[in-house]
């Protein structure tokens, strides 16, 4: 398989999808369904996961879909979709930058192709396979800053799942107190895209699908950085935890997380 060829044809996707979902934002008329408690889902999610898979089909045909709203969800052998149509649905409800196209590609148990298209900037964020990672065809790596105490983080708040809060905010009050902040974008892709570039040294978020993070998650690796769950394992695609950060912080950060919320 060309990944490259792949990964040029989906941003293509993702940024027509874009267009449209922009589009559709500026009528100033968007449908909300609840989906949880503080889950929401518009028609326009719903129709930008349909043109998306419609697309992504033609590209290749066998491959399945793990995707958010479920327009598909037949399995492939060896290909799998994973997708997003907007993420960060509150934000785009409100008119509030950041909301984003996450669309993955995974191959067996690997993911070969990451692709976070963030229409409020207008910033295109991809890699593929045996390549680099890039941001609108400039290459991007991860920050090189060594320590926490030097670090802006971001992570993303629990709306539903209170489960782990406590320890959630323990670690919110030692980053406050032992970082240069925290920031909290209300897009996960969006926030691991921009792990990826540098503009965050580290990321952790809870509670997360494998639609939220699997684009972002390809993206940091990618880009010279590290992923891994609360334990420090590899299971944040589908264990609802992740952690992802430069490599030089890596450690310290991981030590940190493990301790207040493993």
């Amino acid at each position: 398989m060309n990944y490259e060829a792949i990964c040029n044809q989906v941003c293509d996707i993702a940024k027509q999808v874009g267009n449209y979902v922009k589009t559709e934002r500026d009528k100033n008329h968007v449908n909300i369904e609840i989906k949880g408690s503080n889950d929401f889902v518009t028609q326009v999610d719903k129709a930008a996961e349909q043109k998306i898979v419609t697309e992504l089909k033609k590209l290749i045909p066998d491959a399945g879909f793990i995707a958010e709203e479920g327009t598909d969800d037949s399995k492939g052998i060896v290909y799998n979709w994973i997708i997003d149509p907007i993420d960060g649905t509150t934000n785009f409800i409100h008119g509030l930058a950041p909301f984003a196209i996450s669309i993955a590609l995974q191959e067996n148990e690997e993911l070969v192709i990451g692709v976070i298209y963030e229409m409020g900037l207008d910033e295109c964020f991809y890699s593929f396979k045996g390549g680099s990672a890039y941001l609108n065809e400039a290459e991007i790596s991860v920050s090189k800053t060594t320590q926490v105490k030097d670090s802006l983080i971001a992570t993303g708040f629990p709306y539903s799942n209170y489960a782990r809060l406590d320890g959630f905010m323990d670690s919110v009050r030692y980053f406050m107190e032992n970082s240069r902040g925290l920031r909290r974008l209300g897009s996960a892709a969006t926030d691991l895209a921009y792990v990826a570039c540098g503009r965050f040294d580290s990321f952790y978020e809870y509670n997360l699908k494998p639609w939220d993070v699997a684009a972002g998650a390809f993206l940091v690796k990618q880009a010279g950085g590290e992923v891994c769950d609360f334990d420090g394992g590899n299971n944040y695609l589908f264990g609802q935890e992740i952690i992802a950060s430069n490599r030089a912080m890596h450690n310290e950060f991981k030590e940190v997380i493990s301790k207040i919320m493993a």
